[in-house]
């Protein structure tokens, strides 16, 4: 039987009882979750989650908006994290053009030696990318040398989608696809091949229709799923499938 994988939640920052957003997945069919992180004093608290729930995964890494918060100690700290605990990806990382755009130079830097690290590791890259795709690209292009790449939450057109793909590397999408007036990622979900696409939430926010508006959380995942295949125009099953599958391989979960 498929089921979905919610590769992308911030389960640390959802307001409410953890333990019936976990049920409330459980029954929606969500049995695997990765949550991000944003800088280091995240750490602890979504690695205790992880241990707590036994299909809870994490990813470890500085956010482009944090980038100042990097240096020598937080590497260490990755370092040491890593090989205890259920950590399956450096991330959320990359680049952040939209909100600030004057410490460009220092976010680059952090984004090369955390792919760098990853590569180190042979962890996958889940990256962030937002309105920096040239730059992204560029970066990934010239020093990733081994790590599976995830555009998580991707806001590029289909042609950059495709450029991606080409590079073997993978494309999440989430509760964006089911807004009626996103046009540019509803192209997307219609090009990206069957083995590089995967679902998230990017919980608590952009949450689907018929919720948007309202707090995400894991079970909406499903409402991202049914549109991708009303778009594709295939089973459900099938799209909660493939994007499990690809989730599964890229993670090692």
């Amino acid at each position: 039987m498929s089921y979905l994988i919610d590769t992308h939640c911030h389960l640390d920052m959802l307001e409410g009882d953890l333990d019936t957003f976990l049920q409330n997945a459980s029954q929606n069919n969500v049995q695997k979750i990765i949550i991000p992180a944003i800088e280091p004093k995240d750490f602890e608290k979504i690695i205790d989650i992880s241990k707590k729930y036994e299909n809870v995964y994490t990813m470890l890494g500085v956010f482009p908006s944090e980038a100042a918060k990097w240096d020598d100690k937080t590497d260490k700290y990755i370092r040491e994290l890593v090989s205890a605990n259920k950590i399956v990806a450096i991330g959320e990382i990359g680049l952040d053009y939209y909100w600030d755009k004057s410490f460009t130079d220092l976010q680059k830097e952090v984004f090369i030696k955390q792919i760098e690290l990853a590569n180190e590791l042979n962890l996958p890259i889940v990256v962030h990318n937002r309105e920096a795709h040239k730059d992204t690209f560029d970066i990934l292009s010239e020093y990733n040398k081994k790590s599976e790449v995830l555009f998580h939450c991707f806001s590029g057109s289909p042609e950059f989608a495709l450029e991606c793909v080409k590079k073997g590397w993978y494309i999440a999408l989430g509760g964006v696809v089911t807004f009626k007036n996103a046009q540019k990622m509803k192209d997307v979900a219609k090009v990206v091949p069957d083995d590089k696409l995967v679902l998230e939430t990017d919980a608590p926010y952009l949450t689907p229709v018929p919720f948007r508006g309202k707090q995400n959380e894991p079970a909406y995942i499903k409402y991202t799923a049914e549109e991708i295949a009303k778009i594709r125009e295939v089973d459900l099953e099938h799209i909660e499938k493939i994007t499990s599958e690809n989730a599964e391989r890229i993670f090692k979960i």
